[in-house]
Formats: structure tokens, C-alpha cells, sequence
């Protein structure tokens, strides 16, 4: 599919197919054109387009194995495909590759804990996470996460498998029984908390325990993953994404809910109390305080769903109001308060720790929401106690066609400047880059269609991680299950000063 040029225009009104990025990945004053790869600065832009950095890597060129488009001089190796490499204990690598983190292993090896989005029974998936023997939660479960050792030198093929005498990826359960393992978060110690995205009770589903729990996993240390027990502390709900902030101790996650729209968290951890590897295990059912956030314009006023704001910059106060009934016995933690108690925002996804807060994705905003858009990249600064929007997506009125972006879902801060974005939305999916002076620029496109060639269709990317020295971007394709290794000559991108 040729690449079309994307110009777009910052506006006030979410009609518009615009995307600016503001900050340090501080607050950009004006985006009046963010622009495609290699294209001329905008109508209004402030700077002389001759002394402008270059942006991105060029057009993006067609795969003649029709996988993952990327620009010239980049390449990719698939590392774990669905149904086709193998486990060590000899079953075929999962389905539903979801959020990923990447940790520094032995002698140079990168260690990848892949999230597994089943959610159902064991029986229904055709591609569960295995149930290996000490570490599973649920036995009537599907989902999980295994973990995945990329050897420093590997070279892979297209089935995933080491070519000729180089060591071979590894692939390993880091747990199972789990339901709908959506994102999570690395944490500053070394492991990855895994999210359930459901709130099935023991007896619902084929449930034979409670779900919509945070799971910790190690990578490192494999008896540390024996006999898994849910961080009930954290609560019970329909669980995305989650960080830590290393200075001051707190988890803040997200909710992908609707019905009403999910919420923001923020657990504080009870005096004492210190981080560490397990350390989330220890703590009782009810230890710690789980909040949820509320937002306040200049005025004073509160907003009660984030989709209100539809100008870059916009910035609101910020607290936060005990939640009742962390483990929602009996009613769901989003619905335990009323309408102009809390914010809520539609489709709570990524977060990623960096510039001394966290950067939060809500994908877009429907019918249930006040403004229509397509998506939104928050930055809460937990020192200011504010919220302040970076990057706005108006609504997609083209999503067959090759840009604009929508639907931003799973994000990472780059080495190289800015953030990289994964792509959930309706019709061709990317990964694209966004600095923060408002210009954007993609990076890959994923070519397979699962749909009929008279009704294409691509499944989003997620798991958007680096290796640990910057030089290999790993991604999934969600459907059918396809992990890939991103290698290429990779440069500073740098924004207009």
C-alpha cells in the first residue's frame, strides 16, 4: 500500500485529523504543523524549514513477504510466531501477543516478557498459555505470559528459528492461568507486572478463581514465579497498564472500561513498606491506599471525562479520592462512584514511566464520551500535581487509507528522542514516532491482512519495547501471534528548538 503524505494540523476542534506531541520526550505553546516524514514545514511554522532537523527515515517501503513495511536500511527478524515456534517444554508459542517489556539478561541477552490477551477457558483457546506445573493461577484459564530470551548475536529466520549454528531464541511460561493478560509495566527492580483486562468472578466464564488482578513475574529468577498469588492491593478491574514511580513508591494504572468509562489509579504503599523483588507479594489484600484521580480546570471546575479537552497544552489539577471496595464484591471499583466524584476517560491503555512522571494513552472516545476523538497521550507530573494533554488525534474519517494515525495504544519512550507509538485502531495499523515539537513520522506498517482482499484487515500492534542498549525495537502483531526484532540505522530525532 503506497504511502500517502500526512500534514497534520494542530486544531481546538477533534474534527480535525491533527497530532502534536508537547514536552520533554516541556509544554509545547503552539503545534502548527505536524508533518510527515521528509515533508515541508507547514503554513505557520515558526522555524526555516531549510535549518529544520531531519525527521524520521524516510517513506516506508512494502515487504515483499507482506508482514512489516519499514524504511530503507531497516530490517526485522520474527522471534516468536503463534502456533509455529516452540516452548521448552515442546508446546507452540502462544496466541494474542500483547504487552511486552524488555530486561538486560546474561552475556548480552535480552529477556522479553510477552503478555498473552486470552481471556475464556482453557478449553476454547486453540493457543493458551501452557499450564506448567507450579505456576498456575487458575486451571481454567488460557491466558498468561511466557518469557522469551533473545541471544545477543542471534540472527533469526522467518519462522523464528536461529540460523545455522547461532544460539537459538528460548521461549518459557513465566505464568498461566491468568485471563486476558493485557499490558502491564516493568518494574525499577527488574520484573514485569502483568494485567488481567476482565472482571470475571470464580463462576463466571468458566472461572473457577476471581480475576482482573496484577500478577508480578520475574524474568530472571524462575522459582520466583512458583505458586502465583494475585496483588489484591492493587484491586480488582478491568486492568491495562501500570508503572512505578521509583522516588516516591507509588503504582499508578489504568482502566480500559466503558459502561461508565474507566478511571486512573494511584496506590500508595503503607509506611514502611519498601520495594523490591516479591516484595508486592507480602503485602495483605487491603495494605496500602488505592485512589482514584479526579481533575480540575483553572476555574476550579471538575472535568468529568478527559475527552473534554481537545486543545494541546491543556492542563488540569490534580487529586485523588479513596476507592471504597478495592476487591468489588460487589460492584464494579468504576461504578462504586458517582457522576461528579471522579474524571473518567474511555479506553485507559499504555503508560511508561519517564521525564519524572508517566505518560498515559487514553486510545479514543465514543459515544459514551463528551468529544469525539481518536485518541490522546497524557503526561501526569506527580511533583506538580497536573495533567497535561501531549499529543490529540482527531477522529480518523479515512481509516483504510495509509495515515492519518489513530487508536494509540501500547507507547515507549525512545533512546533516540520522542516517543514510539503502537497503533489500535480501524483499518491500517503502524508504529509511528511523535517528537515534541508536533511532527510525527511512521516507522512501520504491518502488511498482513487477516481480513479478504475485498475487506482487508490488520490487527494492531502492541508490546512496543527497545532492548536494554537501544539497538533493537521489539513489537508484536496481536493476531495471529507475531513477535519481530526491528534493527536499523537508528539516529537522534530531534525536535525544533
Amino acid at each position: 500500500m503506497p504511502l500517502s503524505r500526512r500534514d497534520f494540523v494542530h486544531r481546538s476542534a477533534v474534527t480535525g485529523a491533527g497530532i502534536a506531541l508537547a514536552g520533554a520526550v516541556d509544554v509545547l505553546a503552539t503545534a502548527p504543523g505536524a508533518l510527515a516524514a521528509g515533508g515541508p514545514a507547514g503554513h505557520g511554522d515558526h522555524h526555516d524549514p531549510g535549518h529544520q532537523p531531519e525527521l524520521g527515515y524516510g517513506p516506508l517501503i512494502a515487504d515483499p513477504a507482506g508482514l512489516l513495511a519499514l524504511p530503507a536500511g531497516f530490517a526485522y527478524r520474527v522471534v516468536t510466531r503463534t502456533g509455529t515456534t516452540t516452548l521448552e517444554t515442546g508446546e507452540t508459542t502462544p496466541s494474542n501477543h500483547d504487552g511486552t517489556a524488555a530486561f538486560a539478561g546474561a552475556r548480552g541477552a535480552t529477556l522479553l516478557v510477552n503478555n498473552h490477551e486470552i481471556g475464556g477457558p482453557l478449553t476454547a483457546a486453540a493457543h493458551p498459555v501452557p499450564h506448567v506445573a507450579g505456576l498456575v493461577y487458575d486451571p481454567a484459564a488460557a491466558g498468561g505470559c511466557t518469557v522469551v530470551e533473545v541471544p545477543k548475536h542471534w540472527r533469526g529466520d522467518e519462522d523464528g528459528r536461529g540460523k545455522g549454528h547461532a544460539e537459538p531464541v528460548t521461549e518459557w511460561v513465566g505464568i498461566a492461568g491468568t485471563a486476558t493478560n493485557c499490558a502491564g509495566g516493568a518494574t525499577p527492580w527488574g520484573t514485569w507486572l502483568t494485567c488481567e483486562e476482565t472482571e470475571d468472578r470464580a463462576g463466571s466464564n468458566g472461572m473457577t478463581k476471581d480475576h482482573g488482578y496484577v500478577f508480578e513475574v520475574d524474568p530472571h529468577d524462575r522459582h520466583a514465579n512458583r505458586d502465583p498469588k494475585p496483588v489484591k492491593a492493587l484491586g480488582r478491574y478491568a486492568h491495562e497498564a501500570v508503572v512505578v514511580d521509583p522516588k516516591r513508591g507509588h503504582l499508578y494504572l489504568t482502566e480500559d472500561a466503558a459502561g461508565p468509562n474507566g478511571l486512573l489509579y494511584r496506590w500508595t504503599p503503607p509506611h514502611g513498606f519498601h520495594h523490591g523483588r516479591g516484595q508486592l507479594g507480602t503485602l495483605g489484600d487491603t495494605d496500602g491506599v488505592l485512589q482514584a484521580f479526579r481533575c480540575f480546570d483553572s476555574g476550579g471546575r471538575l472535568v468529568d471525562d478527559l475527552s473534554r479537552a481537545t486543545k494541546i497544552g491543556t492542563r488540569y489539577g490534580v487529586d485523588w479520592v479513596d476507592v471504597p471496595d478495592r476487591d468489588a464484591k460487589t460492584t464494579s471499583v468504576r461504578k462504586q462512584f458517582k457522576d461528579g466524584e471522579v474524571t473518567r476517560a474511555r479506553k485507559l491503555e499504555g503508560m511508561w514511566w519517564a521525564d519524572g512522571g508517566t505518560y498515559v494513552v487514553s486510545s479514543f472516545a465514543r459515544a459514551e464520551s463528551p468529544v469525539q476523538h481518536d485518541g490522546a497521550v497524557w503526561f501526569y507530573d506527580p511533583t506538580r500535581r497536573t495533567l497535561t494533554l501531549k499529543v490529540l488525534l482527531g477522529v480518523n474519517t479515512t481509516p483504510e487509507q495509509d495515515g492519518p494515525f489513530d487508536g494509540p495504544d501500547n507507547i515507549t519512550v525512545s533512546p533516540y528522542g520522542g516517543l514510539i507509538i503502537a497503533e489500535d485502531g480501524v483499518g491500517v495499523q503502524h508504529l509511528f514516532g511523535a517528537l515534541d515539537d508536533g511532527r510525527t513520522y511512521p516507522l512501520a506498517r504491518n502488511e498482513l491482512n487477516i481480513g479478504t482482499e475485498e475487506e482487508p484487515e490488520y490487527s494492531e500492534f502492541t508490546g512496543v519495547t527497545f532492548s536494554p542498549d537501544g539497538d533493537t525495537l521489539f513489537a508484536n502483531i496481536q493476531t495471529p501471534g507475531i513477535m519481530v526484532a526491528v534493527t536499523g540505522p537508528w539516529r537522534r530525532q530531534s525536535a525544533h528548538r
